[in-house]
């Protein structure tokens, strides 16, 4: 908190917790991403530019303490500064679950370490899907759970998690980068089906994840069309069909083509 509000005398803060959001995806994208570099590249440059150095050098700074804070404990720590820096936007809705609440959330619904390896020895992993992942908070939880039970969430859990807002999918990208989650994080409206924007983890791209649901999704068989009984017709009574007169000869022959028609 300290690192961002060194930066709050010449900048709004939430725009500098934004920007510093965004900024960190992209060094984490363009570090696997090759497809979506140039533009996220062109994005950073844009960004950095309103900054000076003395401002720059708090933003590794502040990677560096995010880094710690996950390695000392599974935690939504973005989401908890966002409170703490008061950047909340109740007019917009925007509330972040707590965390123990997600955690209780969680472990009620990744069951018992039975049912998550029956699962796993079936098709080979879990996945997960999150319509409105704010800070990632949720699916935090649900790798702490998975893992408390004694299962690889880095090699057995995918994640594809939504969001409107594109600072929420860079909180929730960056999180989930540093704990090495696989996951597509998208920019979108999960209510109205319009997707902008995919994130791709680290651990996503290493592990050669969409390559590996795309051939799933093409062995999974196709889902048999609902069979319709259709009555029998009833049947039309028949009229004796009219014959068209021929036309007129000529001299000439048939009139092939009437234009008075």
């Amino acid at each position: 908190m300290k690192l961002f509000e060194s930066c709050r005398y010449r900048h709004d803060l939430y725009t500098v917790f934004s920007d510093w959001c965004e900024c960190a995806a992209i060094a984490m994208s363009n570090a696997m991403d090759i497809r979506q570099r140039e533009k996220r590249e062109a994005r950073y440059l844009e960004i950095v530019k309103r900054y000076n150095k003395e401002e720059l050098a708090t933003f590794p700074q502040i990677l560096g303490e995010v880094t710690m804070a996950l390695e000392a404990a599974p935690q939504d720590i973005l989401g908890a500064t966002f409170h703490e820096l008061e950047l909340h936007n109740t007019a917009r809705g925007q509330f972040f679950t707590p965390y123990e609440l997600c955690k209780m959330m969680a472990k009620m619904q990744a069951g018992t370490a039975e049912d998550l390896q029956a699962i796993i020895g079936e098709r080979g992993y879990i996945t997960a899907q999150e319509p409105a992942v704010g800070a990632g908070a949720m699916i935090i939880a649900l790798a702490e759970a998975i893992k408390d039970l004694d299962i690889n969430y880095q090699q057995h859990l995918h994640v594809t998690a939504i969001d409107v807002d594109p600072r929420a999918v860079h909180m929730a990208y960056v999180q989930f980068s540093l704990m090495h989650i696989p996951a597509e994080v998208i920019v979108g409206d999960t209510l109205r089906m319009e997707f902008r924007e995919s994130w791709y983890t680290p651990a996503h791209v290493m592990g050669f994840w969409s390559g590996r649901l795309a051939a799933d999704r093409a062995a999974a068989p196709a889902a048999e069309p609902e069979r319709i009984t259709i009555p029998p017709a009833q049947p039309i009574p028949s009229r004796p069909a009219k014959r068209a007169k021929p036309p007129p000869r000529t001299s000439q022959g048939l009139t092939l083509f009437d234009f008075g028609l």
